[in-house]
């Protein structure tokens, strides 16, 4: 486990970009924190690090987003949801192709903690632009 501080949503998005130049196919990226916690910047950060051209926005109302870099990345939101909707969603065929985020991630836990490789990201803001962003790895 390993904490850091984060002072701007611009050094919150360089944490997440030297996390995601590590990452390869396969990896599933667990974003956790309240409403505006700085989940999204985090996948944005992830997207920079992976070559991803397009803007990044939240999946909220689509529940997942696909971008193209070096690997694919699927941005996934649970926000509006109880559980992943593993009936139409095929999270195994995602990490075979590429990395996965998930925000929102703890609504569906059990589902998720059997996945490896995965990191685990937990957001806590600390006053206005402040970030205390935990990084937990399971290889």
């Amino acid at each position: 486990m390993k904490q850091i501080i984060s002072t701007s949503e611009e050094e919150t998005i360089k944490i997440a970009k030297n996390i995601g130049k590590s990452l390869k196919k396969g990896y599933l990226v667990l974003l956790s924190g309240v409403l505006g916690a700085g989940k999204t910047r985090f996948a944005k950060g992830i997207a920079e690090a992976l070559e991803v051209k397009d803007e990044v926005t939240s999946p909220t109302f689509t529940i997942v987003n696909e971008y193209r870099g070096k690997y694919p990345l699927y941005h996934i939101d649970l926000y509006r949801l109880d559980r992943f909707p593993d009936e139409d969603i095929s999270l195994d065929e995602m990490l075979d192709e590429g990395v996965v985020v998930v925000e929102w991630w703890e609504k569906d836990r059990d589902f998720f903690v059997i996945y490896s490789p995965r990191i685990e990201v937990f957001i806590r803001p600390i006053g206005e632009n402040g970030r205390e962003i935990t990084v937990r790895c399971y290889e």
